[in-house]
């Protein structure tokens, strides 16, 4: 702000002031939707309307209840005269929501997502949008609200030409992180704003380097169709799949300080479980299983049980009378339905609904028309039954991909002009069990399964599926997650470059025709403003050596470290000891980062330093020690990152994984290596 320190005073008095009236308005919204909860019990009207009023009620008293403690507001608007909207003035406070002392007077804080909020973001001296001064706020760290917390503010004064990337908002982009992903809501860059209001009705792929925000952007295009949109998504539902419950615990905190509850957050191994894991594939096996290719395979399987080629009559008695179909005719019942490619179950019924419509038609010519409990009395017959059940059985999940994985013969029907023998071998269950009911299901046998049940019956679809870490996931999850976004769009999130999966995508345009959006446009997000220019000008060396089309990533922060401890292989654990503790000289989280093999030693060497380290599930711990395999979506202050040599040899795709384990730093980057480095 460029007025004097009395002028900036009596500025933040004032808005003290104007925070504490929101603080008192927000615990009247509180009270009041409690007293409408009990009000809405006792309407007066039908038991359905009052259900439907009495869940809104509570549905909104309880979102009310389970917002997070924090400041109400981050920034402001003044308008110019000429743009100020009827309803709120020319003075807009911009928060998480909206917070009103009477529904006819304007809000004291308009919600982010409001169309109104979008110039916050967007306004610039180049195009002030109607904005005349743009004000950010500064808040103590940690604040839980209190009004005194609110320790400084910065203006821009958009239509004297003034636009800069203010100290404010660099203080909260570089703030310390210790804890759970923060929103992002106070410094949305204009091109994640794009992103985050896009329509529903598109499906967006952001292919976002390392410290762009990518997570971040998905979150909150999750909150703002929510808001935008409640009725459809809420209808449909909001899917958040993360890679692992690690990454989910992470980020847990953001939708709610964001005012939205009750979305589904889950991995894609959750959402597909039929069974518990308790068996494993080779790699070969793996690889195959997770290939476009066996969704074929499985599609024939199933299908091969269809009997659309038998011959035999059916009689059905009726009272005194039989009605008869000729094999011929069934047969051709049987065959139309297949060529129509039902769902399996749907197919099934279709069957058993043309003969049962056959036989209406013969008793309508003979006696004249039949009633409804006439064609129930003949769907119910047993005749019909059984010849349904013969020509197109009832079929488990688990009936069907047993029955290939330990049958060679019925799988190199299936596979057939598909797979090779030695693909097909890879397949079979070396000691095939009694039943399926007590097979030991692998995690790949888990998306056969899911496979199947798709293939049997739809899965019920999400309004919106946000996907994080898409660029490791398989063909055959990528189709997991279509069935589950068959009737909605999606947002997908991920880096070519971190891709660490034997099957990880190489191109978008591929995976999202697995995903079942062709047509999603791809946008990179390229500018990082966590990440440091050092540690990035690092990395970028290791990108050229990634077999992925992927521009170099730049950062907007020039602060930061970078630092490469080279060390004597008996050294290494006391080299990481030393480094953790210059790092505990400053503020934030450490995160000790090493091949899985790796990380018990080094856990020793800190307990035994007196260095307190948490697992990686400890979101408030100040120093963490993480196996590589599990640091994907997480950040850190100060990265140690130990033997990239050894992280880069654990797996096939090891450089990739390096690559993310050396992005994870959003101050500084420890390397410490007795080996050469690989890049």
């Amino acid at each position: 702000m460029t007025s004097t320190e009395p002028a900036l005073q009596h500025a933040l008095a004032r808005e003290r002031a104007h925070h504490d009236r929101c603080r008192a308005a927000l615990a009247a919204m509180v009270d009041g939707a409690r007293e409408h909860v009990v009000t809405g019990e006792d309407v007066s009207a039908s038991g359905a309307d009052a259900e439907v009023l009495g869940h809104r009620l509570r549905s909104r008293a309880g979102e009310l209840r389970e917002l997070p403690e924090g400041p109400l507001f981050f920034g402001r608007l003044d308008l110019t005269p000429d743009a100020a909207p009827d309803d709120t003035g020319r003075a807009l406070h911009i928060g998480r929501l909206r917070i009103t002392e009477d529904l006819a007077a304007p809000p004291l804080v308009v919600d982010w997502r409001a169309p109104v909020s979008r110039a916050f973001y967007q306004a610039s001296a180049r195009d002030p949008q109607g904005v005349a001064v743009r004000r950010r706020f500064g808040w103590a760290p940690g604040s839980r609200g209190d009004s005194a917390d609110l320790t400084g503010l910065e203006d821009e004064h958009l239509t004297e030409g003034e636009s800069r990337d203010g100290e404010l908002v660099a203080r909260e982009i570089e703030r310390p992180r210790v804890g759970p992903m923060r929103d992002i809501a106070a410094t949305i860059q204009p091109e994640q704003d794009d992103l985050v209001r896009g329509d529903l009705g598109r499906s967006v792929c952001v292919q976002g380097a390392p410290g762009t925000g990518k997570t971040a952007v998905g979150l909150h295009r999750a909150a703002y169709l929510l808001y935008t949109h409640p009725q459809r998504i809420r209808r449909g539902g909001l899917l958040i799949l993360g890679p692992n419950r690690t990454f989910l615990l992470y980020i847990s905190e953001v939708l709610p300080a964001l005012g939205e509850t009750g979305v589904r957050q889950s991995t894609l191994a959750d959402e597909i479980a039929l069974h518990p894991v308790t068996g494993t594939d080779d790699e070969r096996a793996a690889a195959v299983k997770h290939d476009a290719r066996t969704a074929e395979v499985l599609r024939r399987a199933l299908y091969a049980r269809v009997r659309a080629d038998r011959a035999d009559s059916l009689a059905v008695p009726d009272g005194a009378y039989r009605w008869r179909i000729p094999g011929d005719e069934l047969a051709g019942i049987v065959a139309d339905v297949l060529a129509e490619e039902p769902p399996y179950a749907v197919g099934r019924e279709r069957v058993r609904t043309r003969i049962v419509h056959c036989l209406r038609d013969r008793a309508e010519r003979r006696s004249g028309p039949r009633g409804t409990a006439w064609v129930r009395k003949i769907e119910r017959a047993r005749p019909v039954g059984a010849y349904v059940d013969a020509v197109w059985p009832r079929v488990r999940p688990e009936e069907v991909v047993a029955g290939l994985l330990a049958d060679p013969a019925a799988l190199a029907a299936a596979a057939h002009g598909l797979l090779d023998a030695d693909e097909q071998k890879a397949l079979l269950w070396a000691r095939p069990p009694r039943s399926w009911k007590s097979a030991r299901w692998s995690a790949a046998d888990l998306v056969l399964l899911d496979e199947v049940a798709g293939l049997v019956e739809h899965p019920e679809s999400y309004g919106h599926v946000v996907v994080d870490e898409a660029q490791d996931l398989s063909p055959m999850e990528c189709r997991a997650v279509a069935r589950r976004s068959a009737f909605g769009s999606l947002t997908v999130l991920g880096d070519l470059a971190q891709g660490t999966t034997p099957w990880a995508a190489r191109s978008w345009p591929e995976l999202l025709r697995h995903l079942g959006k062709p047509d999603a446009a791809v946008v990179p997000l390229t500018t990082g403003f966590r990440v440091p220019r050092a540690v990035v000008a690092l990395t970028n060396r290791l990108l050229g050596r990634l077999d992925v089309d992927v521009p170099p990533a730049r950062s907007l922060r020039g602060d930061g470290g970078l630092r490469l401890r080279a060390t004597p292989p008996d050294d290494v654990p006391d080299t990481v000891v030393t480094a953790v503790r210059d790092a505990l000289t400053r503020e934030g989280s450490v995160g000790v980062v090493a091949a899985d093999h790796d990380v018990p030693r080094l856990r020793r060497a800190l307990d035994a330093a007196g260095v307190p380290a948490a697992g990686p599930a400890d979101l408030a711990a100040r120093v963490t020690v993480v196996p590589a395999i599990l640091v994907k979506g997480l950040e850190y202050d100060h990265v140690v990152a130990v033997e990239p040599a050894a992280i880069a040899e654990a797996e096939e795709r090891g450089a990739h994984r390096l690559y993310v384990v050396l992005t994870r730093a959003v101050s500084r980057l420890d390397v410490v290596h007795a080996r050469p480095l690989p890049f």
